[in-house]
């Protein structure tokens, strides 16, 4: 008997395309998916059992992956993914994937999704989109990593400076306010998030420079699909406060930056 499909939330270029299936996920399979499995099957055989292992490919195009168990915050983020014990874990846990992954061969001739890529690359697998929709968290803590789409080598201080702007979140309080909790203390989270990942002295005090040019790549991001009329972008862009939101975050960052320094070495 096969088992009955359950839709799951979240997401926005999938939305509404990812289904469930017994232990198994269903989701369209990025163009990379033969070198990305190849990393994911590495990583776990190098002791990183915190993502989806692959299972195969269909000939419509979809990829079948494990189904982790777990909680998964979705906008606007509960109190519970947002406490300070959870944001810990998450940077232990992207701790965890690099180590792994710097003993992992990425595929330098894959077609790696540049969207969110560090634009100074590198060799380590980074996940690029550790936002809050892609953590399964059990008993409060951060378990494992959901999907690797974006996916890409790079830095690995790039994706800590990714994982920042989701988790601690690094925005202006008007644009946090929109899927955070009010009252988050970023400078105070960012020290945490770093604790939690065990970032060396010199790389934390990078951390808020790359922060910023990570904000870049975003918003290159968002003006590429706006000009394409991607409607989920066009929408997103028009609910979210449009082009002066990034003008006041790219001010807010900038105004910030020393503070965040302190925070990180003080």
């Amino acid at each position: 008997m096969t088992a009955e499909k359950q839709a799951l939330a979240g997401g926005m270029a999938n939305a509404g395309a990812v289904f469930r299936r017994g232990a198994l996920v269903e989701r369209p399979a990025p163009r990379n998916a033969r070198a990305l499995h190849a990393c994911l099957v590495a990583l776990k055989e190098h002791g990183f059992d915190a993502a989806p292992t692959p299972v195969g490919l269909t000939a419509d195009g979809r990829e079948r992956l494990t189904f982790i168990p777990g909680d998964v915050a979705l906008p606007p983020y509960p109190h519970w993914a947002m406490t300070n014990a959870a944001l810990a874990s998450v940077g232990s846990l992207l701790r965890r994937l690099h180590e792994a992954g710097a003993a992992v061969a990425v595929d330098p001739r894959a077609e790696w999704p540049r969207d969110l890529a560090d634009p100074e690359g590198g060799t380590v697998l980074c996940h690029n989109d550790v936002c809050p929709d892609n953590v399964v968290f059990r008993d409060g803590r951060a378990a494992a990593l959901i999907d690797f789409d974006l996916a890409a080598p790079g830095r690995p201080l790039w994706d800590i400076a990714m994982t920042a702007r989701y988790w601690v979140p690094m925005l202006d309080p008007a644009s946090a306010a929109a899927a955070h909790p009010p009252g988050l203390d970023a400078p105070a989270r960012l020290r945490i998030l770093a604790d939690g990942y065990g970032l060396p002295r010199k790389e934390r005090a990078e951390l808020p420079g790359v922060v910023g040019q990570a904000t870049e790549v975003c918003r290159a991001l968002v003006a590429r699909r706006v000009a394409d009329g991607d409607p989920v972008y066009l929408r997103a862009l028009a609910e979210r406060g449009g082009w002066e939101r990034w003008d006041r975050l790219r001010t807010w960052l900038a105004d910030h930056r020393e503070t965040f320094t302190a925070a990180l070495l003080n």
